[in-house]
């Protein structure tokens, strides 16, 4: 299902629960996008489900400190590289250190019937510590949440490729697929139309008529998405949207 498949589905929901197709919806196109456009970024503000780890990938440039990430990376927590013994060349003539293998010598070292346990897992830990501090593989940075631009503090002499820990927002299209966060999603899209709908409503009390006129319902409207949103929040605030942690993509 496409991205735009998705915004429609939500789209229909709320124009159905406004009353659509009984009465007529004073709501162009543009106010379905912005009410949804509203919901992603206040659960995104709100709830941790809306963010996953992820490793990502990064060629270094000769003598390039600067480099900027995609808009969706949140922070760059640690940067590995792929060989460390060498201060240049890429790492020729260096130690190979890939963090995937090291993750699987880890776990057989877990493993007390094959090679100690604890203990030997605890000093092959402090190995790998003292070889990366002593041969290069920290790297120290400084990373910018505004520019999305990461900055080495030292300046690459060869080019390498980097593997950077981060966070990132899960893309809307992953969020809107969600079978926990898809629900909150629509519910809050809706109240942000019924409140805008409100708001308009309540501009004109009474439309005249031969009748006498009717009364117009914008101030109900308003209290009601008010409500609405409250306790939508309150439910970010209690995990029911599902803010249990974080999942694990590279990329």
């Amino acid at each position: 299902m496409t991205l735009a498949t998705q915004k429609q589905e939500i789209f229909d929901y709320v124009h159905t629960f406004l009353g659509g197709g009984m009465i007529d919806i004073e709501l162009d196109p543009i106010h379905y996008e912005t009410a949804l456009t509203k919901a992603l970024s206040r659960f995104r503000q709100r709830s941790d489900n809306s963010v996953e780890e992820s490793y990502l990938f990064m060629p270094t440039v000769l003598d390039q400190n600067t480099y900027t990430l995609p808009d969706e990376v949140i922070e760059v927590r640690q940067i590995f590289r792929r060989s460390i013994g060498s201060r240049s060349g890429g790492g020729d003539g260096g130690t190979l250190f890939e963090p995937f293998n090291m993750a699987y010598t880890n776990t057989y070292l877990m493993a007390s019937s094959n090679m100690g346990g604890l203990a030997t897992y605890d000093m092959f830990s402090q190995y790998q510590e003292l070889v990366g501090r002593m041969f290069g593989s920290f790297i120290e940075f400084k990373w910018n949440t505004s520019t999305k631009q990461l900055t080495i503090l030292q300046r690459p002499r060869a080019e390498e490729n980097l593997m950077l820990y981060c966070y990132n927002y899960r893309p809307d299209s992953e969020l809107l697929n969600d079978y926990i966060v898809k629900q909150w999603i629509k519910d809050y899209t809706l109240a942000s139309c019924k409140h805008m709908l409100g708001e308009a409503r309540s501009k004109f009390a009474t439309i005249a008529g031969p009748q006498g006129g009717s009364t117009l319902n914008g101030d109900a409207l308003k209290n009601e998405a008010a409500q609405e949103m409250e306790k939508l929040e309150q439910e970010v605030a209690t995990q029911v949207t599902g803010g249990v942690g974080y999942s694990f993509t590279i990329g």
